[in-house]
């Protein structure tokens, strides 16, 4: 079924996801659609040892799990992790948390101390074996989604032999070790034949995206600066995102700027096709965008001219601004929010303002 295509790879298993774009899969998962598990993308820049992949990838999902509290402890819901809620008060909350669910108490109760220092200290990683930390890791960052499964959606890049065997096996050590799924995508699999081709249709108005064909010009850009990215959490900037960070910094200290939501989903037409909206003003509507690294590609590209195209039907007015236009002058971007924001106060009440969720 069309809701469903991601479920074609099997859970906590390393598949191959062949002839799929992992761009596309990457516009087709955003929104995270109902059901399906939380996914992280992997974009490895080299291959080392095994040993210190998975060390690395372990240190790099640590640091997920840091930015995305305290949505994971949901008694911490609504306090600042970086200062608000004591340690004391941290310990206490994810004590009460695992005993009354599957997380290891002590590993959470490091986990959530950490958070509320805001630094990382030599040493964090080494307090729990990397067993430990992989199965903690995964289950927090699930569950900071409400989801019961994480997925590591790995873009491939070319690879020698070894290097391609040795990603394979980190990917089945996480599978083993942290409960993960591993979905591969980018460059064939041509020397771990072990991991099985799973075939993943999307669906059709995200097919059609990376149709060659397609009058769309192709957009280069920069690689992705970072080697893991996440899915925003729905009410905050992402963690993930200095300009989005950067821009809230900048609106919050106005008070026109109330009523703004970060991350909202805007589902006017259920069943139809929902939209996550960076920053979302309902009652007005206006939606603003703040596109990084991950827009300047051409599927993505596309994605977001049909976008715009069907808010704009929808009533909505749209402003884009790049991540390098927040970072280097966040005042002025503030200052076009602000200017299109009385225009549609003055215009009226947006008559769709409720429907997000």
């Amino acid at each position: 079924m069309t809701s469903t295509w991601w479920a074609a790879a099997p859970p906590r298993r390393v598949s191959h996801l062949p002839a799929v774009d992992p761009e596309l899969l990457r516009v087709a998962l955003d929104p995270l659609p109902p059901g399906a598990p939380a996914v992280v993308h992997y974009r490895p820049v080299a291959v080392g040892p095994l040993g210190d992949l998975v060390s690395t990838l372990l240190d790099q999902l640590d640091s997920v799990a840091l930015a995305m509290f305290p949505n994971w402890l949901p008694d911490a819901a609504g306090f600042d992790g970086q200062g608000e809620l004591s340690a004391a008060a941290a310990r206490s909350l994810a004590a009460r948390t695992a005993a009354r669910s599957r997380h290891f108490g002590p590993f959470l109760i490091d986990l959530a101390e950490r958070a509320t220092r805001g630094a990382r200290q030599p040493g964090d990683r080494l307090r729990f074996p990397a067993e430990v930390r992989a199965a903690g890791l995964a289950r927090v960052i699930a569950e900071a989604y409400d989801r019961t499964e994480c997925v590591l959606l790995v873009t491939v890049p070319a690879l020698d032999p070894d290097a391609e065997r040795t990603l394979v096996a980190a990917a089945e050590w996480l599978v083993r070790h942290g409960g993960f799924t591993v979905w591969l995508t980018g460059t064939a699999m041509r020397h771990a034949d072990r991991v099985r081709s799973v075939p993943v249709t999307v669906p059709a108005r995200f097919a059609e995206l990376a149709d060659p064909s397609s009058r769309i010009p192709d957009v280069v850009g920069p690689p992705e600066p970072t080697l893991l990215a996440w899915p925003p959490i729905a009410g905050v900037p992402r963690g993930d995102s200095p300009a989005e960070q950067a821009l809230e910094r900048a609106l919050a200290s106005h008070r026109w700027a109330r009523g703004r939501r970060w991350n909202q989903i805007y589902d006017p037409h259920p069943p139809g096709e929902a939209y996550r909206l960076d920053l979302f003003w309902p009652a007005e509507g206006l939606a603003v965008e703040v596109d990084g690294p991950e827009h300047r590609g051409r599927i993505a590209f596309a994605n977001d001219r049909r976008r715009d195209v069907r808010l704009h039907l929808l009533g909505l007015s749209v402003l884009r601004f790049t991540n390098e236009q927040v970072l280097s002058d966040v005042a002025a971007v503030v200052d076009g929010i602000r200017r299109l924001l009385a225009r549609r106060r003055t215009d009226g009440t947006h008559p769709l303002g409720d429907e997000t969720s």
